[in-house]
């Protein structure tokens, strides 16, 4: 890339270790640029770098001073506090404020300890099995998500961004049958850059997903050379198990392992160093097997890689370049007993767009979507390619096979929640609207509801390659964040759960609230649609991280409960409420009052103690 402002930047800084991990950086972007020649942009941003390193008194003098005495820590800790400088001088980190009906999607923070919870109502379950129900989701350090103003323009974190937090919930029996002491605790997932951040008491990453262009590139390239990292490690979005060990995971980064009876981190997890880019949110087991299907998706290539992981944890026993021509932003990953199932829709991350002035991410219906079935050891060529309607998925319901076609279940949207709205849109309406209930005007244009989302069927031949699709439930109501009993992954299943969304309380929110949940019956019809039963929540009160726990491992598919957090926004009481699968639409069996509020988060699930 012709950049003449880089060398004078070279020059301009002497030698070192800050002009060492310059290059690094700049060989780093000349690789993500490909052949584009942003050099306007770039120049603009270097120009305004240098601008700010001339004031420092300790340029000046290591310039006009040629000795050299140990060298590579004196320029390692200095080169440092330069760029520390050059942030703090170039941007004003600023709070991005909540609305007053956003006050339950602020942070929290940690108790330290478990604490023990006297303030059950109802009947317990006798039958309720040992273990600990997690949920985690964004609870940003400092306050709340920020947005970082410079002379380049304004950069901004979005809403899934935040360092995650667990809370958990623990069921513990004595001798008897019963649950008799239920604990609560919550701590932050402790990745390297919370370390970093929380040590420092202060925002040190510049936000790099959303702005302007020159200021998304310059953030991206401090964060680069200060930390040699991007972004920050979040590790928000769902807890899962492998092996009897536990993991927090969020799809930009490798999962965190977690000692789930203290929430302790203690470390990354590389499957012994053989995997080194990004880890899927949702995991798969294969059926039969156990063995952990997942995938990681890169802002370059390859774009997405596929891996094995096998059932004891130990070694990775597949690993393969998918092949993808983009970079989609990938969320799941689906199983069959035989097959692995990729979704490859039209959200893309794209760095050369956003040199262009664009958006880092982007939703484009205009662009393909397909989805792919590939045999479980298969490489890219074994890929049979489906194209199918434009739309967004992140969350699959399950997949199957049906004779010759394999089918995939998901809730689909016509449009993305992620990012948010183009460039120049106003957030607030873009969101008010798309949670709003599906409409379309006269031209058959979709006036609103672009993110109302509904459960969907892709049935894929096999034989013939021909792919059917239809909606599977009507434009009542909005669901997403579905669950399923976890022991009929890959195989066809009766049921599932989902968590339904109050479109009213979403709208004038500009977020997504959960007013309720549904119950879906694959196997039955209520006209040409799903039956469909429903477990509604108290006025003002919505959900997060709703989990099926079965009664035991080998009972009927819908034998058991759906546990969640709730939380009651006229009273401001977190709760967390059991209620029958069997007996869905019922009142909750139980109900636990937390004694501190718990945020709105992303996904749950419980871990049955003796899980291995």
């Amino acid at each position: 890339m012709h950049c003449p402002i880089y060398l004078y930047m070279f020059m301009y800084i002497h030698e070192g270790h800050l002009r060492e991990r310059m290059a690094i950086c700049s060989a780093k972007f000349r690789t993500k640029l490909s052949a584009e020649k942003p050099s306007g942009t770039f120049d603009r941003i270097m120009t305004t770098m240098i601008s700010s390193f001339k004031p420092f008194p300790l340029l000046n003098k290591f310039q006009h001073n040629p000795m050299r005495i140990d060298v590579h820590k004196i320029w390692k800790n200095s080169s440092m506090k330069i760029l520390d400088a050059i942030v703090d001088t170039m941007f004003k980190f600023e709070d991005q404020p909540y609305l007053e009906n956003q006050g339950n999607f602020a942070p929290v923070e940690e108790i330290g300890d478990k604490i023990l919870l006297n303030d059950v109502q109802g009947a317990f379950p006798c039958e309720f099995p040992e273990g600990t129900y997690v949920r985690i989701g964004p609870n940003p350090l400092f306050g709340g998500l920020k947005s970082a103003i410079s002379g380049l323009g304004r950069s901004s974190h979005i809403w899934v961004e935040g360092e995650g937090m667990i809370h958990a919930i623990y069921f513990e029996k004595d001798n008897s049958d019963a649950i008799c002491r239920i604990y609560y605790n919550n701590k932050h997932v402790q990745t390297e850059t919370f370390k970093m951040e929380s040590g420092k008491n202060k925002p040190c990453f510049i936000p790099t997903v959303e702005g302007d262009s020159a200021a998304v590139l310059s953030a991206y390239l401090l964060n680069m050379l200060r930390f040699g990292k991007v972004n920050k490690i979040i590790s928000n979005t769902n807890v899962f198990e492998h092996s009897g060990r536990y993991y927090s995971i969020a799809e930009s980064d490798m999962p965190q392992e977690i000692d789930l009876q203290t929430l302790d981190t203690l470390g990354e997890w590389d499957i012994g160093g053989t995997w080194n880019r990004p880890f899927t949110s949702h995991p798969k087991k294969a059926p039969g097997t156990g063995d952990l299907v997942f995938m990681g998706f890169d802002a370059v290539k390859p774009f997405l890689k596929l891996g094995i992981i096998s059932a004891d944890g130990m070694k990775l026993v597949h690993k393969v370049d998918v092949n993808y021509r983009r970079s989609s932003l990938t969320h799941d990953i689906g199983v069959t007993e035989r097959y692995n199932v990729l979704l490859d829709f039209p959200l893309t991350v794209d760095i050369n767009r956003l040199i262009r002035g664009g958006s880092l991410i982007r939703y484009n219906d205009q662009e393909y979507a397909r989805i792919g079935v590939m045999p479980r050891y298969g490489d890219a060529e074994s890929v049979q390619w489906f194209d199918v309607q434009p739309c967004s998925a992140f969350h699959i319901v399950n997949c199957f096979e049906d004779g010759n076609e394999v089918v995939m279940w998901a809730c689909r949207a016509l449009g993305s929640v992620i990012p948010g709205p183009d460039l120049g849109l106003n957030k607030f309406e873009y969101f008010s609207n798309g949670f709003k209930k599906l409409e379309r005007n006269v031209d058959g244009e979709i006036s609103q509801g672009l993110l109302f989302s509904r459960c969907y069927e892709w049935r894929m031949n096999l034989i013939t390659g021909d792919v059917k699709e239809k909606s599977l439930t009507g434009t009542e109501y909005s669901m997403d964040f579905p669950m399923i009993n976890e022991n009929f992954t890959g195989i066809r299943n009766k049921f599932a759960y989902a968590q339904v969304v109050n479109t009213e309380a979403s709208s004038a929110s500009g977020m997504g609230k959960y007013g309720g949940l549904a119950k879906l019956y694959f196997e039955e019809k209520d006209e040409e649609l799903l039956k469909i039963e429903y477990h509604a929540f108290p006025e003002n009160t919505f959900c997060s991280g709703a989990a099926f726990v079965s009664r035991i491992k080998d009972c009927e598919e819908d034998d058991g409960w759906i546990v969640t957090y709730v939380h009651n926004e006229d009273t401001n009481v977190s709760q967390v409420y059991i209620i029958d699968a069997k007996k869905f639409s019922e009142k909750p069996v139980a109900v636990i009052t937390i004694p501190s509020r718990v945020p709105y988060g992303f996904h749950g699930s419980f871990m049955r103690k003796g899980t291995a």
